[in-house]
């Protein structure tokens, strides 16, 4: 019988080795609690939430909600362990932190295919492999994974990315597209500001609050990459002066140069996802939305992803890995997890998932499970082996990586939900399968 070593017991992990075992497979988990700790946790279970308690929406109008469904309706140990320890949380699925993590190891150490072996991993086994080691990955394990890959920009260690926004959410009555001097090809969204409107802004900006810094990060990373927060305390011109310069923008509008420009630039090949230029940014999610949402164009805009700058090591996966997590040059090893890309509890726990059920199908000789764009399964790993995607950072699931409706639906939260029905109706056919 074929054994699977999957490295690091997080949620990823977790599933991962729980979708190998169930199918028969045996699995050597290796995990370097309670041997070695990252800063970052604080008990020695498996599957750990060392940020909040909960999985965020559980409504099929939000895209994490769909991610959540499909994965129940497919028999995800993390979801059945954590729809039984939730607690009240409104809207959300939220768990009882301890009693979530210590049901998660309960299940995993009593599965008689998959073996625990604690202490730290620091070099790739042979074999087949799968790497779930998250985004505080040890040193010594990020330097073997540097020898593996064989490029020094294959493997980033800080997440220092710009705020996200659907195409479709921009108002485009104050915005135009348009490249400067017209060089090329029309390929930003230009959003104008007026001077009072920059002013306001920046000032509003400034006073923002921003998120903490923990003990396992290095402030130097905001010294490399300088927050957009920053810039805009460094006085009233930096920021026109810098990333929201207008020269060579000529308004189609006015006809004129305006005070101030934000550009969007195309984040996916489909254009149905932008990137703010420039607006790396450490500021509380709450206040990204309350402050970029004053740039006119985007009053109404739906942020598919915040700026977030901090300690995570994850891989160039567009470049690296194909649409089931398998590294392309050596296909025996596969990546789970947020070092994939993927951000967030439920994300980590699908990426899991599916290289479990892949690694087992191959090892039986079966074809691979066809999970299409349409489910937020599938979506979520074409997004990170998707090679048209340009300066690759960390994403949650949304729906703008996910093929939009044929038909004409009003209202978002319709729209979305009929988004989930047509997802849910491809999970019914592949349930069979997997």
């Amino acid at each position: 019988m074929n054994t699977v070593t999957v490295i690091g017991a997080g949620l990823a992990g977790s599933e991962c080795a729980w979708q190998l075992a169930r199918r028969g497979v045996r699995v050597d988990l290796r995990e370097m609690k309670p041997v070695k700790r990252t800063p970052a946790h604080v008990t020695d279970d498996f599957a750990e939430l060392c940020c909040s308690n909960s999985l965020r929406s559980d409504q099929l109008s939000n895209a994490v909600g769909l991610l959540k469904e499909e994965l129940r309706r497919l028999g995800s140990l993390i979801l059945e362990c954590a729809d039984a320890t939730r607690v009240e949380a409104g809207g959300a699925l939220a768990v009882d932190r301890h009693g979530f993590s210590a049901l998660v190891t309960e299940r995993i150490r009593a599965h008689p295919n998959i073996t625990v072996t604690p202490g730290e991993v620091t070099e790739i086994p042979g074999g087949e492999v799968v790497i779930a080691s998250g985004p505080l990955t040890s040193d010594a394990l990020s330097d073997a994974l540097r020898d593996l890959l064989g490029d020094t920009t294959a493997l980033s260690f800080y997440d220092a990315s710009a705020p996200l926004v659907s195409a479709a959410s921009v108002d485009m009555s104050r915005a135009w597209f348009g490249s400067r001097y017209d060089r090329g090809t029309a390929d930003y969204i230009n959003c104008p500001m007026t001077e009072e409107e920059y002013d306001a802004f920046r000032d509003a900006l400034s006073a923002a609050r921003e998120a903490d810094v923990h003990g396992f990060e290095d402030r130097k990373v905001f010294e490399g990459c300088m927050p957009v927060e920053v810039m805009a305390r460094r006085g009233r011109d930096t920021l026109a002066y810098g990333p929201l310069k207008p020269r060579g923008l000529r308004d189609p509008r006015t006809g004129r140069e305006p005070f101030a420009v934000v550009q969007l630039r195309r984040d996916n090949a489909e254009g149905s996802v932008y990137n703010l230029v420039g607006f790396q940014t450490h500021l509380k999610f709450p206040e990204q939305k309350r402050v970029f949402s004053m740039i006119p164009a985007l009053h109404d805009a739906e942020f598919l992803r915040y700026g977030v700058m901090h300690r995570n090591t994850f891989l160039d996966s567009p470049r690296l890995l194909d649409r089931y997590y398998r590294l392309k040059r050596e296909p025996r090893i596969s990546f789970a997890g947020q070092m994939t890309g993927v951000e967030g509890y439920v994300e980590s726990a699908a990426s899991g998932f599916l290289v479990g059920v892949e690694t087992a199908r191959r090892l039986s000789g079966l074809p691979p499970v066809d999970f299409p764009r349409e489910t937020a399964i599938g979506a979520l790993a074409c997004y990170v082996s998707n090679q048209s995607v340009t300066d690759f950072q960390p994403m949650n699931i949304n729906f703008g990586i996910m093929p939009p409706l044929e038909q004409r639906v009003r209202g978002k939260r319709n729209k979305n939900e009929a988004i989930s029905r047509r997802s849910l109706e491809l999970i019914s056919a592949i349930r069979a399968e997997v």
